[in-house]
């Protein structure tokens, strides 16, 4: 890479990104991702369901379709709203994946081979990993700089793809001699519950593969599932620190404050200069209150929605349709730059 600072980029303030549509969503994915969307969205905010990721490792294909319009309904339940934000599937507007060809030329291996999340994903048998895994990153740059986004709203394991997406930016605009063509994308990591932990391993990211369903709150849950997967919550025998600093070598504690925060609108500094001194025995019923109050009106609307699979799919369209407008004219002009002919 060069040293050389990137030209500012001349377009709008734009804020892009999705979730993956493999399994049901949880109280991890609202927190780290739909509550933050809302938060920011605006005509210019573009959401995408990213059914193409999910392929990148095996998907019963009798469920792909409705594990998207099931993110589909919990955007949409969360608060998005599509007169504003544009929502749609990835696999819809298909110069995601031309772009990504078009980056695939343009990245280095050496810059994939750093990648953490395929080492992680991977395993030790990265030779039965598919392609696709591989090329993620790629893929996710495509995403991001179809729509020239600014901004993406990430959590902190996604922040290493952020960095790729820069730089393939930054090198796409120097090898052609655009300066300023692609942004020079932004991660927004911020609030206090961005990484939410498995509620039976404080060292573990809340996920939807995770084989225990007591490690996660769905968003389908009912109130009484709620309750109780946060009693069972896995915490140490001490009641709550007195001072923030007294987290520090407690992560199922500290999982816990973080998400009481995120739900209250609080900082982690509040919640425990509400709660310092008191034990699990008061927190927990006190959380399990919270999280029932802010989950169940989504829930009962993402029934509503999944219900009704057209109104969903209506959405869904109208979105792919204002995507593709956006992204064809990108791809057209990333083509006329690249060399490849216009027929």
């Amino acid at each position: 890479m060069t040293d050389q600072a990137p030209a500012a980029y001349a377009g709008p303030k734009r804020i892009l990104s999705g979730i993956q549509a493999s399994g049901s969503l949880h109280l991890g994915n609202y927190l780290g991702a739909l509550k933050r969307f809302v938060a920011v969205q605006n005509a210019d905010t573009f959401v995408f369901v990213a059914d193409l990721h999910a392929i990148t490792v095996w998907q019963d294909p009798a469920q792909l379709a409705a594990q998207t319009r099931e993110i589909a309904a919990a955007y949409l339940a969360s608060g998005l709203d599509p007169k504003l934000a544009t929502i749609f599937p990835q696999s819809a507007v298909p110069q995601h994946t031309e772009l990504a060809w078009i980056f695939n030329c343009v990245a280095r291996l050496g810059w994939l081979d750093r990648m953490t999340q395929f080492k992680e994903k991977s395993g030790k048998h990265k030779e039965r990993s598919s392609v696709g895994l591989y090329t993620y990153p790629v893929l996710q740059a495509a995403d991001i700089l179809l729509y020239k986004a600014t901004h993406v709203p990430v959590g902190e394991d996604q922040k290493q793809h952020l960095e790729l997406t820069r730089d393939i930016a930054q090198k796409f605009n120097n090898d052609f001699n655009v300066p300023g063509f692609f942004p020079i994308t932004e991660p927004v990591i911020e609030g206090p519950a961005t990484r939410v932990m498995s509620l039976r391993d404080g060292a573990a990211k809340m996920s939807k593969s995770d084989p225990s369903d007591q490690s996660r709150i769905n968003l389908l849950d009912d109130a009484d599932a709620i309750a109780s997967k946060i009693r069972k919550a896995r915490t140490d025998p001490e009641p709550l620190p007195e001072t923030l600093d007294g987290l520090a070598e407690r992560p199922e504690a500290g999982n816990l404050v973080g998400v009481y925060a995120a739900l209250a609108d609080l900082t982690k500094a509040e919640v425990i200069a509400q709660f310092g001194g008191k034990g699990f025995g008061v927190f927990k019923p006190a959380l399990a209150d919270l999280a029932v109050q802010r989950l169940a009106p989504i829930t009962a609307e993402m029934r509503r929605l999944m219900a009704d699979p057209a109104e969903i799919d209506g959405v869904l369209k109208a979105g792919a349709e204002k995507a593709r407008d956006i992204a064809a004219p990108v791809v057209a002009e990333t083509r006329k730059l690249v060399g490849l002919l216009q027929l």
